[in-house]
């Protein structure tokens, strides 16, 4: 993934651990649970915790996780990713609260049915957890598959929003 090189970032330490949040000056682009998958390298970054958007994202996201919150109202930055990665990011932000889907279903809601697996490996990349809610999507049975932040953080995410799971 090609970052901004304007890129800022700064840490949070969330009910499910210590996160990494990025934002480029057209919004939030990246939140990511230290240790996941794919995770970036803020190496050539500038921290500012001060930042407005980061800022905002730590508010929304704390409300998030204390159950006063379902909708996040920040400006996303998702350029970092392919056309195809945006555009199955951009479905994932279709899915509502409470809410869970199977990679075929959202691969035939993005109109490329036959598109599953390099689908899956875009919700795998998306770099904007929990805010671009990719921890809904489930197997084809409904059972919890794969998960770049870990399984049990997927399982604690569906349960805080009240997902009904097999």
């Amino acid at each position: 993934m090609k970052h901004d090189p304007l890129t800022v970032f700064t840490a949070w330490q969330g009910p499910l651990g210590a996160m990494t949040l990025a934002a480029t000056p057209r919004g939030l682009s990246g939140v990511w649970f230290d240790g996941q998958r794919h995770g970036p390298d803020t190496s050539a970054w500038h921290r500012d915790p001060g930042h407005p958007v980061l800022q905002r994202a730590i508010e929304q996201l704390t409300q998030y996780f204390a159950g006063q919150r379902q909708v996040f109202d920040l400006p996303l930055d998702l350029s970092a990713g392919t056309p195809f990665q945006q555009e199955v990011w951009q479905a994932l932000l279709g899915i509502a609260p409470g809410a869970t889907t199977s990679y075929g279903g959202l691969s035939q809601s993005i109109g490329k049915p036959a598109a599953v697996r390099a689908l899956g490996a875009a919700v795998g990349r998306n770099p904007v957890s929990v805010v671009v809610p990719c921890h809904r999507v489930l197997g084809a049975d409904g059972s919890l598959t794969g998960y770049a932040g870990g399984l049990d953080r997927k399982t604690a995410l569906l349960s805080l929003e009240g997902a009904r799971l097999l």
